[in-house]
């Protein structure tokens, strides 16, 4: 195959995982907490003997951090973040971190997310209160207040996602780097009451899905025009 038909194919490759990227979005828009994925690429230059031939990589997965709206739906256990911090929870493999405040108390008093996973604290351990203590009230800071006594505290972490992430589910993020236990008093506070809707703007994603599409599919024509000539360039080099 020519480097015609090798750089097509990077191209194809590449805008492929675009468009999943791109159609995981949409398809996420009403995850709550969800955050917009995305997908940065470089180029790729390969030298040959009079010219540089550049290829599309294969892209490395980036999130946006953009705060979505906040819903009120007046259940107590269900908690929205202002500012750029995550909640942990402890999943079967391990520590993730998510904007999804939506709890729920089981019989033993953990407080538990819609997957079953428990909240953590600051330490990095579950949470658990009193089931029969009463209701809770969870101040801007993250302490949990029963019965008029501090019976917990949120962990509330800062990510840094330079050096890589993994997804945990919809909403749940991995990063590569360790957090850092956050302060509220950085900017940033715990409401109770509220939710946080998903930062993916459906229009917007919308129209980006068919330009990606679209953009496939040149490129999967221009991969057949290169193949065709190809076939034609061997048929006539071998009827001489």
């Amino acid at each position: 195959m020519e480097s015609s038909g090798y750089v097509a194919l990077s191209a194809q490759l590449a805008i492929d995982r675009r468009l999943s990227t791109v159609a995981n979005n949409v398809a996420n828009a009403g995850t709550v907490g969800y955050r917009a994925a995305g997908v940065v690429f470089n180029a790729l230059t390969s030298p040959t003997e009079s010219f540089e031939t550049v290829f599309a990589s294969v892209g490395k997965g980036s999130i946006n951090l953009a705060s979505g709206g906040l819903k009120q739906t007046g259940n107590a256990l269900d908690l929205a973040i202002k500012g750029d911090m995550f909640l942990g929870y402890m999943g079967p493999s391990g520590a993730y971190y998510s904007r999804d405040g939506r709890l729920t108390m089981l019989d033993s008093g953990e407080l538990i997310n819609p997957l079953g996973h428990p909240l953590l604290d600051g330490s990095g351990s579950p949470i658990a209160v009193k089931p029969d203590g009463g209701p809770l009230t969870i101040q801007a800071n993250g302490t949990i207040i029963q019965g008029g006594a501090r019976v917990g505290q949120i962990g509330l972490f800062n990510l840094d996602l330079s050096g890589g992430f993994e997804r945990a589910g919809s909403a749940g993020i991995v990063p590569k780097l360790a957090p850092e236990t956050a302060d509220a008093a950085e900017g940033g506070a715990v409401v109770q009451g509220y939710v946080e809707e998903s930062n993916v703007d459906p229009v917007s994603e919308m129209v980006r899905l068919i330009q990606v599409t679209r953009a496939f599919e040149a490129a999967t024509t221009l991969s057949g025009k290169i193949f065709d000539a190809e076939s034609e360039a061997i048929k006539t080099l071998g009827s001489r």
